[in-house]
């Protein structure tokens, strides 16, 4: 089972989806029936913009220039549960995406993408990054076409 906490940190965010939380509850449960799992894992997604994302990645990646997105894996046990960690994701960068698509199916790919880099997934050799391309695709469809 999934839980997905959400932290807003820019209030554009709010002007594209109206209420975060209901629509993170909302792929939550998606993702829920579609991945199972007996351990609770949970994560933090941080909705941040440009300034805050340069800031982290200088910090915790030595690039001093902003990005789409940025995983911060941690497994801490908790009780019966897992949290897993956390992920930030930038407005800027999602919105100006979104001008070729749909801003939600723009926020969905970062947040996916985020998510798989907890769970252990990567792309650093070409055959890692088939393999979780080909994941987060498939989630990303289970999430945005199933009713």
């Amino acid at each position: 089972m999934i839980k997905i906490h959400v932290v807003v940190d820019s209030p554009k965010w709010k002007k594209k989806i109206k209420n975060l939380k209901n629509y993170f509850n909302f792929k939550q449960k998606k993702l829920n029936n579609f991945i199972s799992s007996k351990i609770k894992k949970e994560f933090t997604v941080f909705l941040t913009n440009n300034h805050k994302m340069k800031h982290l990645n200088n910090k915790f990646r030595k690039i001093n220039k902003p990005t789409d997105v940025l995983s911060f894996p941690l497994s801490i046990k908790l009780k019966s549960n897992t949290y897993i960690g956390d992920i930030a994701i930038s407005y800027e960068i999602v919105n100006k995406r979104s001008h070729k698509s749909l801003f939600c199916h723009e926020l969905d790919k970062m947040w996916i993408h985020g998510y798989l880099h907890l769970i252990g997934y990567d792309h650093v050799k070409n055959i890692e990054f088939k393999k979780m391309y080909k994941k987060e695709n498939l989630i990303f469809k289970q999430l945005n076409f199933l009713n």
